[in-house]
């Protein structure tokens, strides 16, 4: 059966991924009222309106996953891989993709952007579990267990990177590393690949002024504030006003066209703004709260592809977020990489969504095996 009825899902894991999205709803309309009203001559609401059809879409989608035999998406791991492939091409095309700031990421239907990165990650993840799940005996060898995986996510880092899109390249990468690793590949064929991949990321970053202008702005994002380190020195303004408590929803000031994105990539210095070192943990914890039910039910599935595809999904969302908080904090370079669930991205929320309703049919055989 490809779906299935009465069943028993992680509530807290539920609760988890609801409560985020619904803080992101709320602090999508504080950090871009002014902004939309004052770029799209008066419609304040308009990116609020565009999340809400992609919560709505997104919630959907994630309570028919709830419901989706997850073992029959195995059929779907090519087919999938395969789109995925195909979309990251296309959008690479001028005419085909849409152009943003310098970055083509987009492929614009009927008024929305689809992003095919988001999608990708996904469709890794999926493969992935299948692949480990059929080939566990062979993880072990470079040839046969290493090497196929190592390509197949080098083709879509590439594409990803050629957009260009680092944050998002590296994120793949190490969804790859962490669930290679969860199937037990070999250290000496992790360790190399890691130090080849940050050669190439170095490399990356050297070869043009401005992404190497952000590295050396988060090492002193006061001696660029002017430029490359506008964005985070006032990130930082905007977690040092909030204080403990905040200054209270719609109430910060940073958002209004000092933090550039605040509605996207930046979105968690706004909530340190108006709620505050309080708002952040709840954040952080909700966030910890998801990724510990996903590691749990990764760990207790009934099935080994339930636990790649377990253990991919949390990654998916653990990785990311993580990098994100460290960006926001000046830890790591700006990367464009948004907060899954939190930050504005219609894609995003409905792919995060989407994981998130096959990672709850995941723990329905979780609980069956007690």
């Amino acid at each position: 059966m490809w779906f299935e009825r009465k069943l028993r899902f992680d509530p807290l894991l539920a609760a988890g991924v609801i409560l985020l999205a619904s803080i992101g709803i709320f602090m999508i309309y504080s950090t871009s009222a002014v902004a939309a009203h004052r770029i799209y001559q008066g419609q304040s609401a308009l990116f609020l309106k565009k999340q809400l059809i992609a919560a709505v879409i997104g919630f959907a989608a994630m309570f028919a996953a709830m419901h989706l035999n997850h073992e029959k998406l195995k059929s779907l791991a090519w087919p999938l891989l395969i789109l995925s492939v195909v979309l990251l091409a296309l959008v690479l095309i001028p005419g085909v993709g849409t152009k943003v700031k310098g970055a083509r990421r987009w492929i614009r239907i009927s008024g929305f952007g689809l992003q095919p990165s988001e999608l990708a990650r996904l469709a890794l993840v999926i493969f992935l579990a299948y692949s480990l799940t059929v080939k566990q005996d062979l993880i072990k060898t470079f040839k046969h267990g290493f090497l196929p995986y190592l390509i197949i996510t080098g083709v879509i880092a590439l594409l990803i990177l050629l957009e260009p899109d680092m944050g998002g390249a590296v994120t793949v990468g190490l969804i790859m590393l962490v669930m290679l690793f969860v199937a037990g590949a070999r250290y000496r064929h992790l360790v190399p690949t890691v130090l080849v991949a940050a050669v190439v990321m170095f490399i990356f970053l050297i070869s043009d002024g401005l992404r190497w202008k952000r590295v050396l702005a988060t090492i002193n994002p006061w001696k660029y504030w002017k430029d490359a380190g506008w964005q985070l020195v006032n990130s930082f303004l905007a977690f040092g006003s909030g204080g403990i408590y905040g200054e209270g929803l719609g109430q910060g000031m940073q958002k209004l066209f000092y933090v550039p994105d605040a509605h996207t990539d930046f979105i968690l210095s706004v909530i340190g703004e108006e709620f505050g070192f309080v708002g952040v943990v709840v954040v952080v914890t909700l966030f910890t709260l998801v990724v510990y039910r996903g590691a749990t039910i990764a760990w207790r599935s009934s099935s080994l592809f339930g636990a790649f595809l377990a253990f991919g999904i949390t990654a998916m969302i653990g990785v990311p977020a993580v990098i994100n908080m460290m960006v926001v904090l000046g830890l790591l370079p700006t990367k464009g990489l948004v907060l899954p669930y939190i930050s504005y991205g219609g894609s995003a929320l409905v792919v995060y969504l989407l994981a998130a309703g096959i990672l709850l049919n995941v723990s329905t055989k979780m609980y069956r095996t007690r």
